[in-house]
């Protein structure tokens, strides 16, 4: 390479009016430019050739593109400074170089590391980045992926919309995990019953129900918390249902709370819903509450 810049000085000063240094340095760096072009355009060729996979071609194309661009800020400076040649030099830009060109790369390439290393998630777990929640399907050198859950379907269950996301995000990006540890979730169901019907019977009713649904898997969720707790700050006095009573504008509201599994909240909430609706259609003192308006004709009313 530097025979070649030789010889293309030695052509450029014989032209009259081009030897003054500024415009030698000007012409270098014009045809480095060039050669360096055209040789990513040969390698992207030749990429684009034998790689079939679209999303593979991308990342080759991203890291060469950053790759160019390093060697030619080192080489371009090397022809406007050429007194700064020591190693430490070199060092600097170069490092300079793979700051600002390899950015994105870096640290997707770093959160790739701190993923495979602490594990904060494995292919299989469901989890929330952000604001994009789902089940991992994939991981990569890059980023990893996921099968969207939620969004505009009820509880928790997949778009069936895939979503690509940068490892880098974990450094940036609020991470919960759905089955780190503890695979189950606390889930909540609402019944609500007018003032007038005997919410003393509904209350006994729902916790009932909500016994009979979660005893198959009470001593599972005993295991896994005390093996959560000899990692994580977990405790729980209480593992089985409840029924918690508040009032709220048109009647006594009746909260269920029990633990269920990962993926099964919308299928317990729906068998949940079927006993009670079928349980209070044997009370006549039990009547569901929804919004409504009352009118007095009199003040004594």
């Amino acid at each position: 390479m530097k025979e070649f810049f030789d010889h293309i000085n030695s052509f450029i000063t014989s032209i009259p009016y081009l030897n003054s240094p500024l415009v030698l340095k000007l012409l270098e760096s014009i045809v480095l430019i060039i050669i360096i072009w055209l040789i990513r355009k040969i390698i992207v060729k030749v990429i684009n050739k034998n790689i079939n996979d679209v999303k593979t071609q991308y990342h080759w194309r991203k890291i060469i593109n950053s790759t160019i661009l390093i060697i030619l800020v080192i080489l371009v400076g090397r022809i406007w400074f050429r007194g700064a040649q020591s190693l430490v030099t070199y060092l600097g830009l170069l490092s300079a170089g793979i700051a600002i060109a390899l950015k994105d790369v870096l640290t997707n390439l770093a959160g790739w590391l701190f993923i495979i290393s602490s594990r904060p998630f494995i292919v299989g777990d469901r989890i929330q980045i952000g604001e994009c929640a789902g089940d991992v399907i994939d991981q990569s050198f890059f980023e990893f992926t996921l099968l969207e859950i939620g969004n505009w379907v009820h509880a928790d269950q997949s778009t069936g919309r895939i979503i690509h996301i940068p490892n880098g995000k974990i450094f940036s990006q609020d991470l919960a995990n759905y089955d780190k540890g503890f695979k189950y979730l606390w889930n909540e169901i609402e019944v609500v019953v007018t003032f007038e019907s005997n919410w003393q019977k509904a209350k006994k009713i729902l916790m009932k129900i909500a016994d009979n649904k979660g005893t198959n898997i009470s001593k599972s969720m005993e295991t896994q918390i005390k093996r959560a707790a000899k990692k994580y700050m977990i405790y729980y006095k209480k593992l089985t249902p409840i029924v918690y009573t508040s009032v709220i504008d048109q009647g006594v509201r009746l909260t269920i709370r029990h633990l269920c599994e990962t993926r099964m909240r919308r299928g317990y909430t729906e068998a949940i819903w079927e006993d009670i609706l079928l349980e209070f259609a044997r009370h006549t003192d039990i009547e569901l509450a929804y919004p409504t308006t009352r009118f007095y004709k009199n003040k004594d009313e």
